[in-house]
């Protein structure tokens, strides 16, 4: 096992895609050492993707890829305007606003970053705002994409923690509510900090016009959220529902999505889609070869043998979480560590739920930063920085965001409440 550590980190810090260092460092040790029949092997990494709940993936990627081209963001956008724009700061807080109605729609953070990402920073710096602050608050608040439902981080934890989308959907609801406080606040301290004044007037008129006209695709999270809610389909039916809708949108309503983009749309959600599913395969496989050689019970016992407060643990996880974040993609983590820290979790009575939006919200943060943060690299194209002053753009924003970590951490009834209340969790 120390051999099969060892490569998997050797193979990854070369700069090997995930995938390959994940089922390449399995097949050492099963086939080689642990002498296990290959079509075991092949039957593993099939086994881990043959699963109904991860049919939602494609149809969540493909709905975030619809709303983008259909011209969606826009609208949503001008929305927020009216919503914030009169606040001190006020496009700070459309651009949290605006990530906040989007994730409804995108599930990724990195959807969010590309989809808004372009509108909000170029209207910040129109209005004088600096491009590091813009970059900031979009970074910031791309973070909420996985948080509020739907998520694809989500769909993932579920199947691999065995525990309900649907309750983990509605616990990100709340805790992505106190993310978007903390963040707004922050803009209202940074708006009298540095004397930045209002966008826009508020009026009425303005508010239902632009409401009315963003209200179609507004309907995308009521439509997910309340149908699984009244128990009218599933997670994976909810994403079906979500292409249908942003179909209809971008066909019939808007009429803003030609054939020419659909094709597009169609081929970067199949190639998004088989780079999530290559993933999942080889870390099923590298989580069965842990599970079997006893790895995952020695690393709880271990752990457990310092402490057995579950507040010290989650406190310990969450720094190796957010270490982990920095240097692998999220579906990955979700997909190695979920199995190695199940039995932890269950042992010191940590609701997996709760869990699954404390390690969402980690590796989130981890996105912002090198050396494989893609939201920090996705900003830096489209604002035209160096990496490095969009990092140092991106630290004061960790602020907000730690804080809201450890409220989330601490108060697990920030995620339980609402699932409680609907009935999905006892």
């Amino acid at each position: 096992m120390a051999i099969l550590v060892f490569v998997f980190l050797l193979v990854l810090l070369a700069g090997v895609p995930v995938f390959i260092a994940l089922a390449g460092s399995s097949l050492l040790y099963t086939h080689f050492i642990a002498g296990i029949p290959d079509f075991v092997i092949l039957h593993r990494m099939a086994g881990g993707i043959d699963s109904f709940p991860l049919l939602a993936v494609p149809f969540f990627i493909l709905a975030g890829n619809l709303m983008n081209s259909a011209g969606i963001t826009n609208r949503i956008y001008d929305f927020a305007v009216a919503i914030a724009g009169w606040m001190r700061g006020g496009l700070g807080h459309v651009n949290i606003i605006g990530s906040v109605i989007f994730s409804g729609m995108s599930g990724t953070a990195i959807a969010d970053a590309a989809g808004l990402g372009t509108i909000e920073i170029k209207a910040m710096q129109d209005h004088g705002y600096s491009t590091e602050f813009a970059v900031g608050a979009t970074a910031a608040s791309a973070t909420l994409g996985p948080i509020i439902p739907p998520s694809l981080p989500f769909v993932i934890y579920g199947m691999m923690a065995n525990v309900s989308i649907g309750a983990l959907f509605l616990g990100g609801v709340i805790p992505g509510v106190v993310m978007t406080i903390f963040m707004m606040l922050y803009v209202t301290y940074c708006a009298h900090r540095d004397g930045i004044p209002r966008d826009a007037m508020f009026r009425w008129r303005t508010l239902g016009f632009t409401f009315i006209y963003a209200l179609p695709a507004l309907m995308t999270p009521v439509i997910i959220l309340g149908g699984m809610t009244f128990g009218w389909f599933t997670p994976t039916e909810a994403a079906v529902a979500a292409c249908a809708w942003a179909l209809i949108l971008g066909v019939f309503l808007y009429r803003s999505l030609s054939l020419k983009q659909f094709y597009k749309v169609t081929m970067d959600t199949i190639e998004t889609t088989a780079g999530v599913l290559l993933v999942v395969a080889a870390a099923s496989l590298f989580g069965w070869v842990l599970t079997t050689t006893q790895v995952t019970e020695r690393a709880a016992e271990a752990l457990l043998a310092f402490t057995d407060n579950k507040y010290v643990i989650l406190l310990l996880i969450n720094v190796l979480l957010l270490v982990v974040g920095c240097f692998l993609e999220t579906i990955a983590a979700i997909s190695i560590l979920v199995p190695v820290l199940m039995p932890i979790l269950v042992k010191v009575g940590i609701d997996p739920i709760h869990f699954g939006v404390v390690m969402t919200l980690n590796l989130m943060i981890g996105l912002l930063h090198p050396p494989l943060g893609m939201v920090l690299f996705v900003l830096a194209r489209i604002s035209k920085m160096s990496v490095e002053r969009t990092t140092m753009a991106i630290l004061p924003w960790l602020g907000p965001l730690l804080l809201s970590l450890i409220a989330i951490t601490l108060f697990p009834e920030l995620t339980l409440w609402l699932p409680r209340q609907v009935g999905m969790l006892k």
